[in-house]
């Protein structure tokens, strides 16, 4: 683990080796954070709400925002901390949000990591940082948990194993009510269907998977859907876009080939 902490600098960079199942539990900084993986696949989750971060995707984090972060395979969480928001004058920077992360923004984090870079190259790598932070349209897909004891326990068993394909009146069996009672409690404390929930709870759990750049048919299958069109079709209808466009993956690659290839990402 690294961090970069200069006098005078704008920007604090932090720099984390983490192995598979890696867990930071809930916390928060006195400053904004900047969230990348410049390694491998980070998960991120914030309230009721999962972002899943490939490569070319970085999770902007206000100041003082709960969060926590969980490594689903070995990676490198590369963080930036900054005392003031991109662009103070808009709204955008006050909630949690997807940026896109560019190959030219990569570089830059790892030109910034540099702790003997001078003081006005500094100054400057960390204006032209600013300018580059661009917000990215991403669905943070949300899964809130029943707060009735019996439709808590199916939740979690869900969560446990997103692939079961127990219909509601079975699960509703064998927490002793109806599938009825259990689809109105699902309802009213979640305020989504029991179809829906567990829909979002499935394409949750194909998410890291689907940024590593699996096969679609492994992951569909890994989380309970027979064919991919029915995966893809669920995956479209919550996100407005399909797995491939939710990720960028054309640019996944190019990013990673360029860092491995110049070596320009701070580790």
């Amino acid at each position: 683990m690294s961090r970069n902490r200069q006098a005078g600098v704008l920007v604090s960079i932090g720099t984390y080796a983490m192995s598979a199942g890696t867990r930071f539990t809930q916390h928060t900084h006195p400053t904004h954070q900047l969230a990348w993986a410049s390694r491998g696949t980070l998960t991120v989750d914030v309230e009721a709400r999962r972002w899943v971060l490939p490569t070319t995707r970085a999770l902007w984090i206000p100041l003082g925002v709960p969060h926590e972060v969980v490594s689903t395979s070995r990676a490198t969480m590369t963080s930036l901390y900054l005392p003031t928001s991109p662009s103070e004058d808009t709204g955008r920077w006050t909630a949690v949000q997807a940026v896109h992360v560019p190959v030219l923004l990569a570089e830059l984090i790892g030109y910034l990591g540099d702790p003997d870079l001078g003081s006005g190259s500094r100054s400057r790598g960390e204006a032209l940082l600013l300018d580059l932070l661009r917000p990215v349209t991403a669905t943070a897909l949300e899964t809130p948990l029943p707060v009735d004891p019996r439709a808590r326990r199916v939740a979690l068993e869900l969560l446990d194993d997103p692939a079961c394909v127990l219909a509601v009146d079975a699960w509703g069996r064998r927490v002793g009510t109806s599938g009825r009672t259990l689809a109105r409690l699902f309802l009213a404390d979640t305020g989504m269907t029991f179809g829906r929930w567990r829909t979002l709870v499935r394409l949750q759990a194909a998410l890291p998977a689907l940024a590593a750049g699996e096969p679609l048919q492994r992951v569909s299958r890994s989380v309970g859907y027979e064919t991919v069109s029915a995966f893809v079709a669920a995956f479209r209808r919550e996100t407005g876009t399909t797995p491939g466009a939710y990720f960028g993956v054309g640019r996944q690659k190019a990013a990673v080939a360029a860092q491995a290839r110049q070596g320009l990402v701070h580790r």
